[in-house]
């Protein structure tokens, strides 16, 4: 099969499990649905150097921002962040314009509340600044005390209520918020769901799993934006199914089998997504898998004198530099990656493949290879020196016309 025919978007996102924490350095930013809410339990764990290497105690925050960003970009053209600070409540964010200007459908929207509600006021002039933004959107209010027969046409049981209406499909919502809007207006417009699917079997983090542990938080914000999410062992499965849209390895702890690897690869190359996430210092077993398009997963923990958690440990990385992509066009501020690893490329075994580092440790980082002793420093001998690399896109490249 030639490269030419591959919609391939390969995506070697290569940070620790406690890691990809979407943190502004401002209190007022959220991105994907969701907010690093436990940001003290980090700050004070980055700070003891007895539990640098483990990832337990916060494994709650990880993935989920990551996975949302990427699944969006692979499966989607909608990449939605969330501005929503108090100083601009109304001011949509750019990727809810996007959506806006995307709509192909009229969508009614119908707001079952009273003046005296909390939420009243909120949606009303949020969906002032969508229904501005789009001359497809209708807006009504209607008061559920004053017009009772309508809302029990409805099947209303709550103030505070908003239906969606369009093709034939209708969705309610009961936050103004912006995360909620925007993603009720993408669920209502897509014609077809895509199927986002993580692969079990190898001790990965659990969508089910409601603790500190688990990714049900990612899976319910993955089904918000109008995914199905689902699991996969490919111990059991003879391939990965046609109408999986993302297959996302999320930190496997053990090794994934020469089996898997060839179903992944088979998918991969019929133009299937890949996100993989995978701890510093542990087997993952597709080593040989990425080397197959020249990625690898480097050694060591990554540690940066510079972009780093201020009094806090040297591994708490607060990375500022990213590579203009579309994964990352919007994010403008630091990424809190606590413990990471690098990816590397070859680009001899690569050559058809375009590799773009989506982030990037300072100049002053290196990654560490020697965390035992109790002064960690550069060891140019044994470490790898940065700027590194910790998240990567990989993609075909265009077969010349």
């Amino acid at each position: 099969m030639s490269l030419k025919s591959f919609p391939l978007g390969i995506l070697g996102v290569v940070l620790g499990l406690g890691g990809m924490i979407t943190y502004s350095l401002r209190p007022d930013w959220l991105w994907a649905v969701t907010i690093a809410e436990d940001f003290e339990t980090v700050k004070a764990f980055s700070g003891r150097r007895s539990t640098r290497m483990g990832l337990n105690s916060f494994l709650m925050i990880i993935l989920f921002t990551g996975i949302l960003i990427i699944v969006n970009f692979l499966a989607s053209r909608h990449s939605i962040r969330w501005d929503l600070s108090e100083n601009q409540n109304f001011t949509l964010a750019p990727q809810t314009h996007r959506v806006l200007r995307g709509l192909s459908h009229d969508v009614k929207i119908t707001v079952f509340t009273r003046e005296k509600d909390p939420g009243y006021q909120v949606f009303k002039e949020r969906l002032e600044s969508y229904r501005q933004a789009s001359t497809k959107l209708s807006v009504e209010f209607i008061d559920p005390e004053k017009q009772p027969k309508i809302a029990q046409n409805y099947g209303i049981f709550r103030t505070d209520t908003a239906i969606f209406e369009s093709n034939g499909q209708t969705i309610r919502i009961t936050s103004p918020s912006e995360v909620e809007l925007t993603g009720a207006l993408i669920r209502i417009t897509k014609d077809a769901k895509k199927r986002i699917v993580f692969v079990e079997g190898h001790s990965e983090l659990n969508v089910e799993d409601k603790d500190r542990n688990g990714l049900s938080t990612a899976k319910e914000a993955l089904i918000r934006q109008g995914y199905e999410v689902g699991t996969l062992s490919l111990l059991k499965e003879s391939a990965v199914p046609d109408k999986t849209s993302v297959l996302i390895l999320a930190g496997p702890r053990r090794a994934v089998m020469k089996d898997e690897q060839d179903r992944i690869q088979a998918y991969v190359e019929k133009g299937g997504h890949l996100l993989v996430l995978a701890d510093p210092d542990t087997q993952t077993g597709l080593e040989s898998l990425l080397a197959h398009w020249g990625l690898g997963l480097g050694s060591g923990v990554l540690v940066d004198l510079q972009d780093r958690l201020a009094q806090g440990d040297l591994t708490a990385l607060l990375v500022r530099t990213f590579t203009e992509h579309e994964i990352t066009q919007d994010l403008n501020s630091a990424v809190l990656l606590p413990l990471s690893r690098h990816v590397t490329f070859d680009e001899q075994v690569g050559k058809d493949w375009e590799f773009v580092p989506l982030a990037r440790t300072s100049p002053n980082s290196w990654a560490e290879m020697n965390m035992q002793g109790r002064v960690v420093s550069l060891n140019e001998k044994e470490d790898v020196k940065g700027p590194l690399p910790m998240a990567a896109a990989l993609t075909p490249k265009k077969a010349p016309e």
